[in-house]
């Protein structure tokens, strides 16, 4: 299986980033973005989509990112999610964590196939996180980030499991949503969610 390699970065002219966020299906917590300019003659080796990589790998490439590129990271809080829609607030992650860096980039190279709307030539690259070392070290920055977001947040509200499935819809969030209800940090636009809300409304 190839890895993925700078063929796009340098067909690419001027200074590139690589954009890529994590958190589009969660029930709870916010959506969050990174955009990640990399030094082609200094950057971490091992590098890939970030859910290919063990948790210690990632943390350690986060690391090693954070000290040799420029990089950027925004998010979208659940508030944004419930008043735009999930893939507007990811475009506003997107563009927050742009407007972040250091230096303005002359083209992204963005995962998935719509285009963000920055103000800057996008080129957008489906699987652009196994393909493209700019948006697989961005993955890798947003992927880390977001988790030890919601393994904060799984301190204030211990019973939904946040530190191990990040706000994803597993038995155990489920079970604790059925339990203990619905936190602010829950989602309410999305159906799972919605739906308790409507049930718990009907008892009362």
């Amino acid at each position: 299986m190839s890895k993925p390699d700078f063929s796009y970065e340098r067909r690419a002219s001027g200074i590139v980033a690589g954009v890529d966020e994590v958190g589009r299906g969660p029930f709870a917590g916010p959506v969050v973005a990174a955009a990640v300019i990399l030094d082609p003659d200094d950057y971490p080796e091992g590098m890939t989509d970030s859910k290919k990589l063990s948790k210690a790998k990632r943390e350690l490439l986060f690391d090693q990112i954070m000290q040799k590129a420029d990089v950027g990271i925004g998010e979208a809080s659940v508030q944004e999610i419930d008043t735009y829609n999930i893939l507007q607030a990811t475009f506003i992650a997107m563009r927050r964590a742009v407007k972040n860096l250091k230096t303005t980039p002359d083209i992204l190279l963005v995962d998935g196939n719509r285009d963000p709307e920055t103000g800057i030539p996008s080129q957008l690259i489906v699987k652009g996180d196994t393909l493209s070392l700019s948006i697989s070290a961005a993955s890798i920055v947003a992927k880390v980030t977001r988790d030890r977001q919601m393994c904060a947040f799984a301190a204030q509200y211990p019973h939904y499991g946040w530190e191990r499935n990040s706000g994803y819809g597993t038995t155990e969030h489920r079970k604790g949503l059925s339990l203990f209800g619905v936190t602010p940090l829950h989602r309410r636009s999305f159906a799972p969610i919605r739906k308790i809300l409507e049930v718990t409304k009907a008892k009362n």
